[in-house]
């Protein structure tokens, strides 16, 4: 069978070039797959269209289907190819989606308010408004960093407590934008450390949760990857990491290079696919900084909570990623808490998200953070939730959604927070 290279010749040409790249007039697509796979890969391959969703170590997965970006100019040879298959359209025009996407707003220093979870924003804002809730709660809150990106951006998040005061109890830790191009990860994180904070002070319930851990929540783990989604590639995915030796292709996955069962199925050894692992394991100096602030705090007063949020597919999941038989020795707990989350987090708006074990549920992860911190950090609750929605609009989710889904996120980690023992 043939290796899947996921990125496009044209496409790291224009990475190399930090050329704008476009996307309008392309399609993003739905293919259902029954048994047979080969029909589909090959037209992948001739093509050597981007996937979005649905291959499993290059190959899609059977009884499944494919999310797929068809650029303007192969959209016709594409329609031909697929004439027999069933399709559905995401994105008809995926580059008029993104500019939709591109909500105006105007950031205010020190406004803090959920007028903030109506667009989008830029990096700089981001950082802003962290340093705005921390100016709000300064007795409460402070910056943190879990060392650099490739870049030499820190790795920014923010750090709030309760009555116990700073470092007083075990932690929960929570990052967003591991991957660049889910922007709505970024927002619903932050929209946690926002609603924790804000409503601390006249919630019972949010009071009590905040004076039991310390709270570390890292919004974009991947500054660099998120900066270059709105310069100049939307859909870019990983790091912004050199070519290795023999390739033009930039950029490692963080979420496949975390030093715990690095090698095996479910990562690339391709620089040029998405899921590429690395040159070595834990090479990424973003896997670097954020693997040592969680060791550190585990080490200390421990961690109760780790939650890795990605978009998108509506799930809740657990250990392990690497394997599809091994058991962590929690699991019936991991899954009871799971089966309580999915449920407050559907009584919102009725959303539906489906929970187990990574391998088994969505496929199998070489290298992914959930299986190290599980393992290797010892914490103590240990998850990965996939956010909106479930392919109507994929990665590029209306700005209308982000408040929907910071809501009932919410929802979800208050049942954790409330059930964890």
């Amino acid at each position: 069978m043939k290796l899947f290279a996921i990125v496009l010749l044209a496409f790291n040409a224009a990475i190399a070039a930090s050329k704008k790249v476009s996307y309008a007039g392309a399609k993003a697509m739905r293919i259902p797959v029954g048994n047979e796979v080969e029909p589909l890969l090959d037209i992948i391959n001739q093509l050597e269209l981007p996937t979005w969703k649905g291959l499993a170590n290059g190959v899609p997965i059977a009884n499944s289907h494919v999310d797929l970006v068809v650029p303007a100019d192969k959209v016709a040879e594409f329609e031909k190819l697929t004439a027999s298959m069933t399709t559905e359209v995401m994105h008809d025009d995926l580059g008029a989606s993104i500019a939709d996407e591109a909500t105006p707003f105007t950031y205010q220093a020190g406004s803090v308010n959920e007028t903030w979870f109506n667009a989008y924003h830029s990096y700089a804002d981001h950082l802003q408004f962290l340093n705005d809730l921390v100016t709000s709660f300064p007795t409460q809150a402070e910056i943190v960093t879990a060392g650099s990106s490739v870049g030499s951006q820190a790795i920014t998040g923010i750090h709030f407590w309760g009555s116990g005061g700073k470092g007083s109890n075990p932690a929960v830790v929570i990052h967003g934008t591991v991957h660049a191009r889910e922007w709505i990860t970024t927002m619903t994180t932050e929209y946690f450390a926002y609603n924790l904070l804000t409503n601390y002070a006249t919630s019972t319930e949010i009071k009590g949760f905040v004076d039991k851990y310390d709270y570390y929540i890292f919004p974009v783990v991947n500054p660099d990857g998120f900066v270059y989604t709105q310069t100049t590639n939307r859909l870019w995915r990983k790091n912004r990491q050199s070519p290795p030796s023999g390739s033009t292709c930039y950029g490692t996955d963080i979420n496949r290079n975390w030093p715990y069962q690095w090698s095996g199925a479910g990562s690339s050894t391709s620089a040029c696919s998405e899921t590429y692992r690395g040159v070595s394991q834990g090479n990424t100096p973003e896997n670097k900084g954020v693997l040592a602030q969680i060791d550190a705090l585990a080490a200390d007063k421990g961690v109760q909570l780790y939650i890795d949020v990605h978009s998108y597919s509506q799930l809740l999941m657990t250990p392990y990623g690497y394997s599809c038989s091994a058991t962590t020795s929690n699991n019936s707990v991991l899954q009871s808490l799971a089966r309580g989350a999915v449920a407050a987090i559907q009584a919102v708006y009725g959303t539906v998200f489906t929970y187990g074990p990574i391998c088994s549920t969505i496929y199998q992860v070489a290298g992914g953070s959930i299986d190290y911190v599980q393992d290797v950090t010892k914490a103590k609750h240990v998850f990965t939730v996939e956010l909106r929605d479930t392919g109507t609009y994929g990665f590029v989710l209306p700005a209308s959604q982000i408040l929907p889904s910071g809501v009932e996120m919410y929802a979800g980690l208050r049942s954790l927070l409330a059930n964890m023992v």
